[in-house]
């Protein structure tokens, strides 16, 4: 059965950017039929390295998703490991709405019994500790271990895969060795280029939320589940109007 699935990011990025970006789904791990398409917001925040940033995302997340269900998309993953606007949009769509961190931490609490966090800095702890929270999980969490280099939006890892492969592999190592975890996740979308190399190296899972957060899709379509509206009721009077005329970018 053809379906189409919308990968939403948090920020913006520039246009030369994007193919990056789009490759977390490589053409050979999507489910035949399936449509996988990346929308981007079109202003907002431009790091996610605070909770203001986190709520400036949300409202321009939120934006990009009004359209999605009008656009024939039958499933949207809310594409970093922040869950950033995830509550908003559930309750604005009917559609499933799948958060790369909650379907990649969820899954690691189901293959070990201790996880940690390897991620390329420590801004983005505190948005992990509170999807963690969230799920019940935070007492799950052996560690989070960063290796202190800001994210580059224009290249990803491109070009730095000799340091940064390494690093992460030995901060990896350690949260295995010192702080007794199980399964590793990596604490960004966008560090997708790296799962490979760590998972041949290491004797634990390692998860890459992109591609759980995609199969996370896909797994909801198949046995047609969407998230409660009980939990996430909409709203009386859907002003969506208060964007704009928002265009569609997909």
């Amino acid at each position: 059965m053809a379906r189409k699935i919308l990968m939403l990011l948090p920020v913006p990025v520039p246009d030369a950017a994007r193919g990056l970006f789009e490759a977390q789904v490589p053409e050979a791990a999507k489910r035949p039929g399936s449509t996988v398409d990346f929308a981007f917001p079109r202003e907002g925040a431009q790091i996610l390295d605070s909770y203001y940033e986190d709520v400036l995302a949300s409202a321009f997340i939120l934006e990009a998703a009004t359209v999605a269900e009008n656009e024939g998309y039958n499933a949207l993953c809310i594409d970093t490991v922040t869950d950033t606007g995830i509550e908003a949009v559930r309750s604005r769509l009917s559609i499933p709405v799948v958060g790369a961190g909650e379907s990649a931490f969820l899954l690691a609490a189901s293959l070990g019994a201790r996880l940690s966090i390897v991620t390329l800095w420590d801004k983005w702890s505190p948005a992990y500790r509170k999807v963690l929270l969230r799920h019940g999980l935070l007492d799950r969490l052996a560690s989070i271990r960063d290796i202190n280099t800001r994210p580059d939006l224009d290249e990803l890892l491109t070009g730095k895969e000799d340091s940064v492969f390494a690093a992460l592999e030995e901060a990896a190592r350690r949260a295995v060795d010192e702080d007794g975890a199980d399964v590793i996740v990596l604490g960004s979308t966008t560090m997708y280029q790296s799962h490979q190399y760590l998972a041949e190296r290491l004797t634990v899972p390692v998860i890459n939320p992109a591609l759980v957060g995609y199969y996370q899709c896909e797994t909801l379509l198949d046995l047609g589940l969407a998230h409660s509206k009980r939990a996430f009721p909409s709203p009386e009077i859907a002003n969506d109007a208060v964007f704009g005329q928002v265009p569609s970018r997909f």
